[in-house]
């Protein structure tokens, strides 16, 4: 790896576990549109993508299946309601993330994080868990017009901490994080325990794959 100057982190999958929140407001909507709830582990491999895409998914029962318009129109409001009141709630660190961050800050890394959950649930989720003030910036899913897969985020965020794309590093957990640093011309650490639908992420090729966040301490000490 190159020693990069600047690292990006993705949030749902990479910092944090996030589908209890996303799970408890999944199966709270379907109960109030008289719907069978969908349960924890479906849930997980629907995460990645947004709420709203996850709503979709949850109505369908499937990843890229798309409901009645009308069904969406209805359900969507409920669970941007539900999720307002529990975006933290159940939601928590993965292990080492805390001490990774810690670490990365010692070393003076610029840090920005890069999600595209929405910043009405992004930014009271980081500001709960105490991780909010880690990061110079925070690029959410409505900052722009576009999110990830689309490099877009990526270079808005080196643009604003004044780093070129060949020395920057993206940490995320799934192939939208692969494709947009790819796309971005940024290196790309994974985490194995992400949300990724299922897939293991290593078929996404990704420069590294680790396991905890402190992972990424040695991999950073070999970097030239």
């Amino acid at each position: 790896m190159r020693k990069p100057a600047m690292i990006l982190i993705d949030v749902d999958g990479t910092l944090v576990d996030s589908v209890p929140d996303l799970a408890f407001c999944v199966d709270e909507m379907m109960k109030a549109l008289g719907r069978e709830v969908c349960g924890e582990a479906r849930v997980r491999d629907w995460v990645g993508n947004g709420v709203e895409r996850l709503v979709r998914r949850a109505l369908t029962g499937t990843l890229k299946g798309e409901p009645d318009e009308a069904d969406f129109e209805r359900a969507y409001p409920i669970f941007l309601e539900l999720y307002a009141e529990n975006t933290s709630k159940r939601s928590c660190l993965y292990p080492g993330v805390r001490e990774g961050l810690d670490w990365l800050k010692a070393k003076n890394y610029r840090l920005g994080c890069v999600t595209n959950k929405a910043a009405r649930f992004t930014e009271p989720l980081l500001k709960d868990l105490g991780v909010h003030d880690d990061f110079s910036v925070v690029i959410s899913g409505d900052t722009l017009t576009k999110k990830k897969p689309d490099p877009a985020p990526l270079l808005h965020a080196a643009e604003l901490l004044g780093c070129e794309p060949a020395d920057a590093l993206m940490i995320g957990d799934s192939v939208s994080d692969v494709a947009a640093a790819r796309a971005a011309g940024f290196q790309i650490v994974c985490m194995s325990y992400g949300y990724n639908h299922g897939v293991d992420i290593r078929e996404s090729a990704p420069d590294a794959v680790i396991d905890t966040l402190t992972e990424i301490i040695p991999l950073l000490e070999q970097a030239v």
